[in-house]
Protein backbone atom coordinates (compact mmCIF):
# COMPACT_ATOMS: atom_id res chain seq x y z
CA UNK A 1 0.00 0.00 0.00
CA UNK A 2 1.06 3.57 -0.68
CA UNK A 3 -0.11 6.40 1.57
CA UNK A 4 0.41 10.09 0.80
CA UNK A 5 -0.19 12.81 3.38
CA UNK A 6 -0.69 16.45 2.41
CA UNK A 7 0.07 18.75 5.32
CA UNK A 8 1.61 22.08 6.32
CA UNK A 9 3.53 20.37 9.12
CA UNK A 10 5.33 17.31 7.71
CA UNK A 11 7.70 16.96 10.68
CA UNK A 12 4.74 16.06 12.91
CA UNK A 13 4.67 12.67 11.16
CA UNK A 14 8.34 11.72 11.61
CA UNK A 15 7.94 9.90 14.93
CA UNK A 16 4.48 8.31 14.67
CA UNK A 17 5.03 6.99 11.15
CA UNK A 18 8.60 5.85 11.74
CA UNK A 19 8.24 3.78 14.90
CA UNK A 20 6.58 0.59 16.14
CA UNK A 21 4.29 -1.40 13.81
CA UNK A 22 4.16 1.26 11.08
CA UNK A 23 7.92 1.77 11.08
CA UNK A 24 8.55 -1.98 10.81
CA UNK A 25 6.01 -2.31 7.99
CA UNK A 26 7.85 0.41 6.07
CA UNK A 27 11.21 -1.26 6.68
CA UNK A 28 9.84 -4.56 5.35
CA UNK A 29 8.49 -2.94 2.20
CA UNK A 30 4.85 -3.58 3.08
CA UNK A 31 4.04 0.12 3.17
CA UNK A 32 5.18 3.23 1.32
CA UNK A 33 4.33 6.49 3.12
CA UNK A 34 5.15 9.88 1.64
CA UNK A 35 4.47 13.18 3.38
CA UNK A 36 4.42 16.39 1.35
CA UNK A 37 4.07 20.03 2.34
CA UNK A 38 1.43 21.52 0.07
CA UNK A 39 2.90 24.96 0.74
CA UNK A 40 5.62 23.92 -1.69
CA UNK A 41 2.97 23.88 -4.43
CA UNK A 42 1.72 27.43 -3.86
CA UNK A 43 1.87 29.48 -7.06
CA UNK A 44 2.87 32.81 -5.49
CA UNK A 45 6.27 34.02 -4.32
CA UNK A 46 5.21 34.23 -0.67
CA UNK A 47 3.96 30.61 -0.74
CA UNK A 48 0.68 31.54 0.91
CA UNK A 49 -1.85 28.73 1.21
CA UNK A 50 -4.77 30.56 2.82
CA UNK A 51 -6.89 33.64 2.23
CA UNK A 52 -9.92 35.51 3.56
CA UNK A 53 -13.35 34.04 2.73
CA UNK A 54 -15.58 35.72 0.16
CA UNK A 55 -18.56 37.29 1.88
CA UNK A 56 -16.66 37.76 5.12
CA UNK A 57 -16.36 35.58 8.17
CA UNK A 58 -13.94 34.64 10.90
CA UNK A 59 -10.56 33.11 10.12
CA UNK A 60 -8.80 32.08 6.94
CA UNK A 61 -9.58 29.35 4.43
CA UNK A 62 -7.16 26.98 2.72
CA UNK A 63 -6.89 27.81 -0.97
CA UNK A 64 -7.74 25.22 -3.57
CA UNK A 65 -4.71 25.80 -5.85
CA UNK A 66 -1.86 24.38 -3.69
CA UNK A 67 -3.80 21.23 -2.83
CA UNK A 68 -4.97 20.78 -6.42
CA UNK A 69 -1.38 21.00 -7.69
CA UNK A 70 -0.06 18.69 -4.97
CA UNK A 71 -2.66 16.07 -5.93
CA UNK A 72 -1.82 16.57 -9.62
CA UNK A 73 1.86 15.86 -8.89
CA UNK A 74 0.95 12.60 -7.16
CA UNK A 75 -1.34 11.66 -10.05
CA UNK A 76 1.45 12.35 -12.55
CA UNK A 77 3.75 10.05 -10.60
CA UNK A 78 1.13 7.29 -10.25
CA UNK A 79 -1.29 7.82 -13.18
CA UNK A 80 -2.68 4.29 -13.37
CA UNK A 81 -3.27 3.53 -9.71
CA UNK A 82 -6.75 4.23 -8.34
CA UNK A 83 -6.62 6.57 -5.37
CA UNK A 84 -8.88 7.13 -2.39
CA UNK A 85 -8.53 10.72 -1.27
CA UNK A 86 -9.56 11.49 2.31
CA UNK A 87 -10.24 15.01 3.52
CA UNK A 88 -9.91 15.39 7.29
CA UNK A 89 -12.87 17.54 8.33
CA UNK A 90 -14.92 17.89 11.56
CA UNK A 91 -18.06 17.85 9.40
CA UNK A 92 -17.10 14.54 7.78
CA UNK A 93 -18.38 11.02 8.37
CA UNK A 94 -17.17 9.66 11.75
CA UNK A 95 -14.20 7.32 11.48
CA UNK A 96 -14.72 3.78 12.78
CA UNK A 97 -13.32 0.27 12.52
CA UNK A 98 -15.34 -0.59 9.42
CA UNK A 99 -13.91 2.43 7.63
CA UNK A 100 -10.39 1.38 8.65
CA UNK A 101 -11.11 -2.05 7.19
CA UNK A 102 -12.36 -0.48 3.95
CA UNK A 103 -9.28 1.73 3.73
CA UNK A 104 -6.99 -1.29 4.26
CA UNK A 105 -8.28 -2.83 1.03
CA UNK A 106 -7.15 0.14 -1.08
CA UNK A 107 -3.86 0.30 -2.99
CA UNK A 108 -3.32 4.03 -2.57
CA UNK A 109 -4.66 6.37 0.12
CA UNK A 110 -4.19 10.14 0.25
CA UNK A 111 -4.94 12.13 3.40
CA UNK A 112 -5.41 15.90 3.24
CA UNK A 113 -4.82 17.61 6.58
CA UNK A 114 -6.63 20.90 6.99
CA UNK A 115 -5.67 23.88 9.10
CA UNK A 116 -6.98 27.33 9.85
CA UNK A 117 -10.73 28.00 9.75
CA UNK A 118 -11.59 25.57 6.97
CA UNK A 119 -11.39 24.77 3.27
CA UNK A 120 -12.31 26.51 0.07
CA UNK A 121 -15.41 24.46 -0.84
CA UNK A 122 -13.89 23.52 -4.21
CA UNK A 123 -11.33 21.33 -2.42
CA UNK A 124 -14.18 18.96 -1.58
CA UNK A 125 -14.70 18.27 -5.27
CA UNK A 126 -11.20 16.74 -5.39
CA UNK A 127 -11.75 14.05 -2.75
CA UNK A 128 -13.55 10.73 -2.42
CA UNK A 129 -14.19 10.86 1.34
CA UNK A 130 -14.68 13.49 4.04
CA UNK A 131 -13.90 11.97 7.43
CA UNK A 132 -13.94 13.18 11.03
CA UNK A 133 -12.12 11.65 13.98
CA UNK A 134 -15.00 12.56 16.30
CA UNK A 135 -17.33 15.26 17.52
CA UNK A 136 -14.65 17.72 18.54
CA UNK A 137 -12.30 20.15 16.78
CA UNK A 138 -8.51 19.82 16.65
CA UNK A 139 -5.98 22.45 15.60
CA UNK A 140 -5.43 20.61 12.35
CA UNK A 141 -6.01 17.31 10.59
CA UNK A 142 -2.56 15.86 11.29
CA UNK A 143 -3.39 13.98 14.49
CA UNK A 144 -6.56 12.59 12.92
CA UNK A 145 -4.61 11.38 9.88
CA UNK A 146 -2.09 9.62 12.14
CA UNK A 147 -4.88 7.81 13.98
CA UNK A 148 -6.57 6.72 10.75
CA UNK A 149 -3.29 5.57 9.21
CA UNK A 150 -2.42 3.53 12.31
CA UNK A 151 -5.87 1.91 12.47
CA UNK A 152 -5.67 1.08 8.75
CA UNK A 153 -2.10 -0.14 8.46
CA UNK A 154 -2.40 -2.70 11.27
CA UNK A 155 -5.09 -4.46 9.20
CA UNK A 156 -2.80 -5.00 6.20
CA UNK A 157 -1.67 -8.60 5.61
CA UNK A 158 1.54 -9.55 7.44
CA UNK A 159 1.87 -6.20 9.24
CA UNK A 160 1.05 -7.69 12.66
CA UNK A 161 3.05 -10.64 13.89
CA UNK A 162 -0.17 -12.63 14.28
CA UNK A 163 -2.70 -12.07 11.50
CA UNK A 164 -5.58 -13.10 13.77
CA UNK A 165 -4.80 -10.32 16.28
CA UNK A 166 -6.60 -7.64 14.28
CA UNK A 167 -9.58 -9.93 13.70
CA UNK A 168 -10.23 -10.35 17.42
CA UNK A 169 -9.59 -6.77 18.51
CA UNK A 170 -12.29 -4.69 20.16
CA UNK A 171 -14.75 -3.36 17.55
CA UNK A 172 -13.54 -5.79 14.83
CA UNK A 173 -16.04 -8.41 16.04
CA UNK A 174 -18.77 -5.95 16.98
CA UNK A 175 -17.90 -6.46 20.65
CA UNK A 176 -15.30 -5.14 23.05
CA UNK A 177 -12.44 -7.55 23.57
CA UNK A 178 -12.54 -9.90 26.56
CA UNK A 179 -10.13 -9.47 29.51
CA UNK A 180 -6.68 -10.96 28.98
CA UNK A 181 -3.97 -12.15 31.38
CA UNK A 182 -0.34 -13.21 31.29
CA UNK A 183 2.08 -14.75 33.82
CA UNK A 184 2.26 -15.00 36.79
CA UNK A 185 -1.03 -16.75 37.53
CA UNK A 186 -1.20 -14.97 40.90
CA UNK A 187 0.10 -11.51 41.76
CA UNK A 188 -0.51 -9.57 44.98
CA UNK A 189 -3.54 -11.73 45.68
CA UNK A 190 -5.00 -11.21 42.20
CA UNK A 191 -5.70 -14.50 40.40
CA UNK A 192 -6.00 -15.37 36.73
CA UNK A 193 -9.43 -17.01 36.17
CA UNK A 194 -8.99 -20.75 36.57
CA UNK A 195 -10.76 -21.53 33.29
CA UNK A 196 -7.88 -19.91 31.37
CA UNK A 197 -5.30 -22.22 32.92
CA UNK A 198 -7.02 -25.59 32.55
CA UNK A 199 -6.24 -26.15 28.86
CA UNK A 200 -9.87 -26.80 27.87
CA UNK A 201 -10.12 -24.74 24.68
CA UNK A 202 -13.88 -25.09 24.37
CA UNK A 203 -14.44 -23.69 27.87
CA UNK A 204 -11.86 -20.97 27.27
CA UNK A 205 -13.61 -19.88 24.06
CA UNK A 206 -16.97 -19.78 25.84
CA UNK A 207 -15.50 -17.73 28.72
CA UNK A 208 -13.92 -15.30 26.26
CA UNK A 209 -17.20 -14.81 24.42
CA UNK A 210 -19.15 -14.34 27.63
CA UNK A 211 -16.67 -11.83 29.08
CA UNK A 212 -16.56 -9.98 25.76
CA UNK A 213 -20.34 -9.71 25.90
CA UNK A 214 -20.18 -8.67 29.56
CA UNK A 215 -17.67 -5.89 28.92
CA UNK A 216 -19.73 -4.61 26.02
CA UNK A 217 -22.95 -4.83 28.04
CA UNK A 218 -21.41 -2.77 30.86
CA UNK A 219 -19.40 -0.25 28.87
CA UNK A 220 -20.92 0.04 25.39
CA UNK A 221 -24.56 -1.14 25.36
CA UNK A 222 -25.03 0.84 22.15
CA UNK A 223 -22.85 -1.74 20.39
CA UNK A 224 -25.09 -4.59 21.53
CA UNK A 225 -28.05 -2.90 19.87
CA UNK A 226 -26.27 -3.24 16.50
CA UNK A 227 -24.94 -6.75 17.09
CA UNK A 228 -26.30 -9.70 15.11
CA UNK A 229 -26.74 -12.16 17.99
CA UNK A 230 -26.62 -15.92 17.86
CA UNK A 231 -28.83 -18.02 20.17
CA UNK A 232 -25.73 -18.74 22.25
CA UNK A 233 -25.05 -15.02 22.64
CA UNK A 234 -28.65 -14.43 23.74
CA UNK A 235 -28.31 -17.17 26.37
CA UNK A 236 -25.04 -15.73 27.69
CA UNK A 237 -26.47 -12.21 27.79
CA UNK A 238 -29.36 -13.38 29.94
CA UNK A 239 -26.87 -14.97 32.33
CA UNK A 240 -24.84 -11.77 32.40
CA UNK A 241 -27.90 -9.62 33.13
CA UNK A 242 -28.80 -11.83 36.07
CA UNK A 243 -25.24 -11.90 37.37
CA UNK A 244 -24.84 -8.13 37.18
CA UNK A 245 -28.12 -7.53 39.00
CA UNK A 246 -26.80 -9.60 41.89
CA UNK A 247 -23.39 -7.91 41.87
Amino acid sequence: MRIDVLTLFPRMFDGPLGESIIGKARERGLLDIRVSNFRDFSDNKHQTVDDYPYGGGAGMLLKVQPIYDNLAAIEAEQPIEKKRIVLLDPAGKPFNQKMADDFSKEDHLIFICGHYEGYDERIRSLVTDEVSLGDYVLTGGELGAMVMIDATVRLLPDVLGNNTSAQTDSHSTGLLEHPQYTRPAEFAGMQVPEVLTNGNHKLIAEWQLKESLRRTYLRRPDMLAKLVRTPKMEKLLKEIEQEEKKA
